[in-house]
């Protein structure tokens, strides 16, 4: 019963975390990541232009890239907030 209510309190101090950490996202560049976007952007207009082979390549480049600047955009608020630095 103890591991329960253990869970019970780490589960809000978690999230408390988390929140505060979005809250600081805007003090780290994320233009890395909306430039990434907009390639998966490009890459859907190609293929509803019809050039799908270029489409698929561009998009799925763009969210190879996504997850990677994403990953460390998510890294640096995160260690932002744990050791209190803000840019």
């Amino acid at each position: 019963m103890t591991r329960r209510l253990r869970c019970v309190g780490i589960v809000p101090v978690f999230l408390a975390a988390m929140t505060l950490s979005f809250g600081m996202a805007n003090a780290a560049d994320k233009t890395k990541v909306d430039e990434a976007t907009k390639r998966v952007e490009r890459g859907a207009k190609q293929i509803g232009q019809g050039e799908v082979g270029l489409g698929f390549r561009e998009m799925f480049t763009g969210i190879g890239y996504t997850i990677v600047e994403g990953a460390k955009f998510s890294g640096e608020n995160i260690s932002e907030f744990f050791t209190g630095k803000q840019k």
